[in-house]
């Protein structure tokens, strides 16, 4: 899996592939990551690559011609591979589990443009990019966190980027609901003893108990998962408070 991150602020993401999951699959081969400074196609001597908003109002607005021209290159180096345009802003569509393995199915190279200020240029949206992405209803300063976000959410489903595989499996929200509550040694803790049955040995009870309380907590904590109506989720669950 090939990403493609353009961005003014290279640093910033750069920092995040030193260390942890994501330099691991890249020391693997299993992605390759590359950072794009936006500045580099800028058609002003200054390395602007934002100008004000036609019409008025307070920010400044991404221009086309820079982000024209760097996904234009970037696609002309990558050859025949097919490459998806994806915008991180929040006016995309949320980001879930179920898109995370669309994207990882789907796409062999994505190119993640980072926005910044008041916004960009409407015609990039309507003519250069492929899909939108948002990964919440709150505000942020610019799109590099979401990018590292779709990036590592996208790695973690990749063969071999992580140790045990059935890991990615068992995570939140990879059956549409919330993890079962997790426990280690010491089996007691001040007076808090962990389950007997996680201590049985029995593999099937274990199994049983932890279903049963990875449905208890998405009831309580995110019924809408359940109200959502997910076809691994038995019908008629209810909240449990």
């Amino acid at each position: 899996m090939k990403f493609e991150i353009v961005t003014i602020f290279p640093l910033m993401v750069k920092a995040a592939l030193t260390e942890g999951l994501l330099l691991r699959a890249i020391e693997k081969g299993i992605i390759s990551v590359k950072v794009h400074d936006l500045r580099d196609w800028s058609v002003d001597r200054h390395r602007k690559v934002d100008d004000l908003p036609f019409g008025g109002g307070g920010g400044m607005v991404f221009r086309p011609e820079p982000l024209f021209a760097a996904v234009e290159q970037i696609k002309a180096a990558s050859g025949a591979t097919p490459a998806a345009v994806v915008l991180m802003c929040p006016q995309g569509r949320r980001l879930d589990q179920k898109e995370i393995r669309r994207l990882s199915a789907e796409y062999e190279r994505l190119i993640l443009l980072c926005g910044r200020y008041e916004g960009i240029d409407e015609r990039v949206r309507q003519h250069l990019v492929d899909l939108e992405i948002s990964i919440g209803d709150y505000v942020l300063s610019g799109g590099e966190l979401p990018a590292l976000i779709v990036v590592e959410a996208v790695t973690r489903l990749l063969p071999g980027a992580i140790g045990r595989a059935e890991c990615a499996v068992q995570d939140s929200f990879s059956e549409g609901l919330l993890d079962y509550p997790h426990y280690t040694r010491p089996a007691e803790f001040r007076g808090w003893r962990v389950p007997e049955v996680l201590l049985s040995g029995d593999h099937e009870a274990i199994a049983r108990w932890r279903r049963e309380k990875s449905l208890e907590r998405t009831a309580q904590r995110r019924p809408d998962l359940l109200a959502g109506g997910n076809p691994s989720v038995p019908a008629g669950t209810g909240s449990k408070r």
